[in-house]
């Protein structure tokens, strides 16, 4: 094996390593681009290479603006505020029924504007609500980190690790709902049957209130809300029509959030101010990255080795790669593992059973650890402007109780 191959794949794995852990308390994405600029500069990349790996972001940078953009203002105008009160209402008092809320409210914002969106927008007010609702917020925070995961692959859009995998070669919508309409399914609601069981306990004895203040939802909350029916429906259409979704998703965010902007007079500022811009240099340096990972053989290897699977057995190797995927974002982040799988995925056909299991490992497999998604770390440091710690052992327990039944019954509804 060429040295120069072996210095390269340790410097991925020093920066993936960073992009997880955070030394020194520092953003994910300093990790990520400090990596990419080291592959660069030392020679192991080279800078036209390494501008061919971001550009295969761009559809990727595109919906995450777009999606960034219509969250951030549905939580100035109050929108998830609205919906976390009015789920503690029609609780009455009741937390189990509560928690049912939650979790439908979840599924709802995860499917229609990404996991990314439940992770950052929603837990705050999840939060606020319980809160103000006098019960203990963390079991219904809960329910905030898994949703966002389980719920991810009902749509195209509902995650962006769904993009980084199919990249140009996204399915259409029909074949789409034909693959993963039931393992959708069996992922939402045996999530829901694990987590209530694991939870119980912490419901048995809750105790909350059946009112609490109500957000009154003004004309540019309504307005974010409309927008976002319509964004669904243009990003179905053109999921239907096999277009990229990144550049309808900017349109149509950058679209509704001027309109509200306009017709309610405010600045642009306060919405831009509230995104999380490092997250497109965290994905282009991962891209970055994974182009070392094509240009050194990497994925070349990879793929041989699935080949060979498929051609032993086709369902085997879709429960082999299902499990392996899932367990690689535990320890790597879906995000990286997402786009070495979709790389291996589009170097050659591949039966439809295994596709779909690769995807299912990068969407649902990161429910058993805190590292696992995007999504969940933003959840954490969600948790932690709230002064709410959670640490990685405590939902490792958790998330070995809620994420294996859900993975193989979403596994088995694909691969039969």
């Amino acid at each position: 094996m060429p040295s120069d191959a072996i210095w390269a794949w340790s410097i991925v794995v020093a920066a993936t390593a960073g992009v997880i852990i955070r030394p020194l308390s520092l953003p994910e994405a300093v990790w990520a681009v400090i990596g990419a600029a080291a592959l660069v500069l030392l020679g192991f990349l080279p800078w036209q290479d390494a501008l061919v790996g971001i550009e295969k972001g761009l559809d990727v940078y595109l919906f995450l603006i777009g999606m960034m953009l219509i969250a951030e203002l549905a939580r100035l105008e109050g929108l998830f505020d609205y919906l976390a009160a009015f789920a503690v209402e029609h609780a009455r008092g009741s937390p189990q029924r509560l928690f049912l809320l939650i979790y439908i409210v979840g599924t709802l914002v995860t499917v229609l504007l990404s996991n990314d969106a439940t992770a950052i927008v929603l837990t705050p007010a999840v939060y606020a609500a319980t809160r103000a609702a006098g019960a203990k917020p963390l079991p219904y925070l809960f329910v905030c980190a898994f949703i966002a995961n389980a719920a991810s692959f009902v749509l195209p859009i509902s995650n962006p690790a769904n993009l980084v995998v199919f990249g140009k070669h996204m399915p259409h919508l029909g074949t789409w709902l034909r693959q993963f309409a039931l393992p959708s399914l069996a992922s939402i609601v045996l999530t829901y049957v694990a987590l209530r069981l694991a939870l119980h306990r912490e419901l048995k004895n809750e105790t909350i209130e059946t009112s609490v203040p109500h957000p009154k939802l003004g004309r540019g909350g309504r307005l974010t809300a409309y927008g976002i029916g319509a964004i669904g429906i243009v990003l179905i259409w053109a999921s239907a029509l096999d277009l990229q979704l990144g550049l309808p998703t900017f349109v149509c965010g950058t679209a509704t959030a001027a309109a509200v902007l306009l017709i309610n007079r405010q600045s642009p500022l306060p919405v831009l101010r509230g995104i999380s811009w490092s997250v497109l240099p965290l994905v282009g340096g991962l891209f970055v990255m994974v182009e070392t990972l094509v240009k050194t053989g990497v994925i070349g290897q990879l793929s041989a080795l699935l080949h060979e699977a498929v051609a032993q057995s086709v369902t085997k190797a879709a429960w082999s790669v299902g499990i392996a995927t899932a367990i690689a974002d535990n320890i790597a982040n879906n995000l990286p593992v997402g786009l070495v799988a979709g790389s291996v995925a589009a170097s050659d056909h591949l039966p439809a059973p295994v596709v779909s299991a690769i995807l299912i490992g990068v969407d649902l497999g990161p429910n058993l650890s805190v590292t696992g998604s995007l999504a969940t770390i933003l959840w954490l440091v969600a948790l932690r402007r709230e002064k709410i710690e959670v640490g990685a052992w405590p939902f490792l327990k958790l998330g070995l109780l809620v994420t294996p039944p859900a993975l193989i019954a979403a596994l088995a509804a694909a691969i039969w």
